[in-house]
């Protein structure tokens, strides 16, 4: 019941120590799953369902006022996680920002520094300023290496149900800035109906090789009901691409399932392309994408 003083709400390692919970007890109850480390000297109980408001306020308890919560953490907030694993093994550091002319906060827990932003760059969340799904996406497409930015823009379009339109309207804001060259090439990328990195990143390795697009979420219907749905696919040569990712495809009868569902769809004349997390070194890309091109030949000769 120790932590039960602060209820379902946040607390600092300062608060904790005020209440009379020194840091041994910290480290104690996050071992032992009694606590989860939020963010850096930031801790909540593990029984706490963790909201956007609950992250923002987590992260007003360390950055400084008038700062905004910006990039992976306003992406964190926001549902989508793009921390290296290696960062989850410790705490990542707050990514804030404050309006030029501020000075930036100097607390160890926060990184960032000053960043032109306007009003509607922003959005009130638990009281805490965290810049909005659209901003995020697009500061991150300038920020993070290609396959991770274009998974997490893929995944802030398709948890908030902004438009690629959106996107484009504020590309000329981003002329000049440190990675604008990428940004500009990945807009026109993003798409909400990719569902997990891997199918971002296969969509990206696709385009690179200017080979046509495949369509997201394609539903193969038989008896006219919709019975499987694709990863990708190129739905016109029968043509389909799947990501098996540890989450969904590990366990014995999702195996089973996955070749069920594959064998009928080879005896119908589809051409499947099964790729993992190995599929992305140098030499298995070029083998599958060999194969699709091989395939998409095949097809249009027919």
């Amino acid at each position: 019941m120790t932590f039960q003083v602060f209820g379902d709400l946040p607390f600092t390692t300062a608060m904790a120590r005020a209440a009379g919970i020194d840091g041994a007890r910290l480290s104690r109850a996050v071992a032992e799953q009694e606590l989860a480390r939020l963010l850096l000297g930031v801790y909540i109980r593990n029984d706490v369902e963790r909201t956007p408001q609950l992250l923002a306020r987590a992260a007003s308890l360390v950055v400084g006022a008038g700062s905004v919560i910006c990039d992976r953490t306003a992406a964190w907030i926001h549902g989508v996680e793009c921390f290296d694993f290696q960062e989850l093994d410790g705490v990542p550091p707050v990514e804030s920002y404050v309006l030029r002319g501020r000075r930036a906060t100097d607390r160890p827990q926060c990184g960032g520094g000053t960043r032109d932003l306007q009003p509607r760059d922003w959005m009130d969340i638990g009281g805490v300023r965290v810049t909005t799904p659209v901003r995020t996406a697009l500061d991150l497409g300038c920020k993070l290496p290609r396959r991770k930015a274009l998974a997490a823009m893929d995944a802030l379009m398709r948890i908030h149900g902004f438009t690629r339109a959106e996107l484009v309207a504020e590309l000329p804001r981003y002329f000049r800035r440190r990675g604008s060259v990428q940004l500009r090439q990945l807009v026109p990328l993003v798409d909400g109906r990719s569902e997990s990195t891997g199918e971002s990143w296969s969509r990206l390795e696709i385009s690179d090789r200017s080979l046509p697009a495949p369509v997201p979420q394609h539903w193969v219907h038989v008896a006219g009901v919709p019975t499987y749905r694709l990863d990708l696919a190129y739905a016109h040569a029968r043509i389909a691409i799947e990501y098996d990712g540890e989450e969904f495809h590990t366990l014995p009868e999702d195996r089973e399932a996955d070749e069920r569902r594959r064998a009928w769809l080879r005896e119908h004349g589809w051409i499947v392309i099964v790729l993992t997390k190995d599929s992305f070194t140098e030499d298995a890309i070029i083998g599958w994408i060999g194969e699709l091109r091989r395939a998409l030949a095949v097809r249009q000769a027919a």
